[in-house]
C-alpha cells in the first residue's frame, strides 16, 4: 500500500492563522448521562455549565476537558428546538468544530469573502470576565467551524458558562490534544471539500489516499488529509469508492443520514498505559487477527515498544520517513454505527498509518457484517 505526498508550494502569507482546536461541539440527545459517559470511560474531567441555572432557557451544555481538549455535550430543553431536529435526524453527532484564532471577526471576513457560507456573523459576548469575540462559517453537511477569539477573557470556558464540578471525579486517561478530526463527505463530494480547505481557509493537501490505497476485498475509500499553515489542525476528508459490498464510509452516511464528522483521533504519549485504562473502563475498540504481529517489525523496523502488550491490547503500527506511529480505534460509541474515536501515540511519524488501512478496514467490515451492513 502506497501513499502519495503532495508537494504544494506554501504561502508566504497566511491569512487564517489558526492557533489550534479551542472545542468541539456534541449535540446528544442527554447531555447529564453523555457527560457521565465521557467522564467514566474516557477519563475527561467537569469544567464547566451552562443551561437555565445560569441563565440559558433553551439548552444545557457540559463542557469537558483533558490535556488540551474540550468538548461541549449540548441537549435541547423543548422538542421544537433546532438542536433537537439534529439529534432526530442524525443521533448524538458533532455540531460544531471550534478553532481558535487571534482574530474572529479577521476569520470571518477572509473566509467569508473566499466563499464560505455564514454560519453565525462576529459577535462579542461578555461577562464580569471579559469578553470572547466568535463567529461562523458552514462546512459538510450541518458541521459547522466556529472562530473563538478569547485574548480579552479569563472566565472558565465563555460567557453564559460557570465552572462545574461533582463529587465524582475519575482519573484522566492520559489524553493530551486532538491529532486530527475525519469527515465523511458524499460520493464525488471529496474534491469539492479539499477545494474549500484550500481557497477558502488556505489549507494544503498534504497527503492523499485513492481507493487502490484504501481498499479490502469488499469496499474501498478514498480520502485526502488537509493541514492548515503551522500543521496545528488536521482534517482528512473520506468519500466512498466503488467496490463488491457497502463501504464504511456508505454505512456512516446512511445512519447519520447526511455528512459529518466520522471520528476524533486524540493523542497520548503512552498508548499501551491510555488503551489498557480505557479497556478496564469498558471502552471497546476493534481488534485485528493476531497474525498482523507476526510480520510486523519486518514491516516497520525496530520500535521501543514490546509486541506483547501491543498484541494483547490490538494496537496497530505504522512507519513513515519520519518515525513511527501506534493507533487503535474504538467501536462506535453510540447505537448507530457513526462516531468512533481513535487513539494515537506519534514517535515521529507524520502520516496516518496507510500501512495499516486494510487491516483496520477489515476489522471495521467484520463489524459492519455483525450489523448486517456489508
Amino acid at each position: 500500500m502506497e501513499t502519495q505526498t503532495l508537494d504544494r508550494p506554501t504561502k508566504t502569507t497566511d491569512f487564517l492563522p489558526l492557533n489550534g482546536t479551542d472545542y468541539v461541539e456534541f449535540y446528544v440527545g442527554n447531555a447529564k448521562q453523555a457527560a457521565h459517559y465521557y467522564k467514566t470511560a474516557f477519563g475527561f474531567q467537569d469544567m464547566a455549565y451552562a443551561g437555565p441555572e445560569t441563565g440559558v432557557r433553551d439548552r444545557a451544555s457540559y463542557v469537558m476537558q483533558q490535556g488540551k481538549i474540550r468538548i461541549v455535550l449540548t441537549t435541547p430543553m423543548h422538542s421544537d428546538h433546532p438542536i433537537a431536529a439534529h439529534i432526530k435526524k442524525h443521533g448524538d453527532g458533532v455540531k460544531i468544530l471550534a478553532l481558535w484564532v487571534d482574530d474572529a471577526y479577521d476569520a470571518f471576513q477572509q473566509t467569508v469573502s473566499r466563499g464560505a457560507k455564514p454560519y453565525q456573523k462576529p459577535q462579542t459576548i461578555t461577562d464580569e470576565f471579559g469578553e470572547v469575540r466568535t463567529s461562523g462559517i458552514m462546512l459538510y453537511g450541518e458541521t459547522v467551524h466556529m472562530f473563538i477569539e478569547r485574548k480579552n477573557y479569563k472566565g472558565i470556558f465563555l460567557p453564559g458558562y460557570k465552572e462545574h464540578k461533582t463529587n465524582y471525579n475519575p482519573t484522566d486517561t492520559g489524553l493530551l490534544y486532538v491529532d486530527h478530526c475525519v469527515g465523511n463527505v458524499g460520493w464525488h463530494k471529496m474534491n469539492e471539500w479539499v477545494n474549500f480547505y484550500e481557497e477558502v481557509m488556505g489549507f494544503r493537501n498534504i497527503l492523499t489516499f485513492d481507493d487502490k490505497m484504501i481498499s479490502t476485498e469488499y469496499s474501498a475509500l478514498m480520502s485526502k488529509v488537509m493541514s492548515n499553515g503551522n500543521g496545528f489542525v488536521k482534517f482528512p476528508i473520506n468519500e466512498p469508492a466503488e467496490g463488491k459490498r457497502k463501504s464504511q464510509i456508505e454505512e456512516y452516511l446512511e445512519y447519520y443520514e447526511d455528512e459529518g464528522v466520522q471520528h476524533m483521533a486524540l493523542a497520548t504519549h503512552d498508548i499501551v498505559k491510555t488503551v489498557t485504562d480505557l479497556q478496564s473502563r469498558g471502552v471497546e475498540f476493534l481488534t485485528v487477527p493476531t497474525t498482523y504481529y507476526d510480520d510486523l517489525l519486518d514491516r516497520v523496523g525496530h520500535i521501543d515498544e514490546d509486541l506483547g502488550p501491543l498484541k494483547e491490547l490490538g494496537i496497530l503500527v505504522d512507519r513513515d520517513d519520519e518515525g513511527y506511529l501506534l493507533q487503535i480505534f474504538t467501536k462506535p460509541v453510540e447505537d448507530r454505527p457513526t462516531l468512533f474515536f481513535e487513539i494515537i501515540q506519534r514517535k515521529g511519524a507524520k502520516s496516518f498509518g496507510a500501512g495499516n488501512f486494510k487491516a483496520l478496514f477489515e476489522a471495521i467490515e467484520r463489524e459492519q457484517e455483525i450489523r448486517g451492513n456489508l
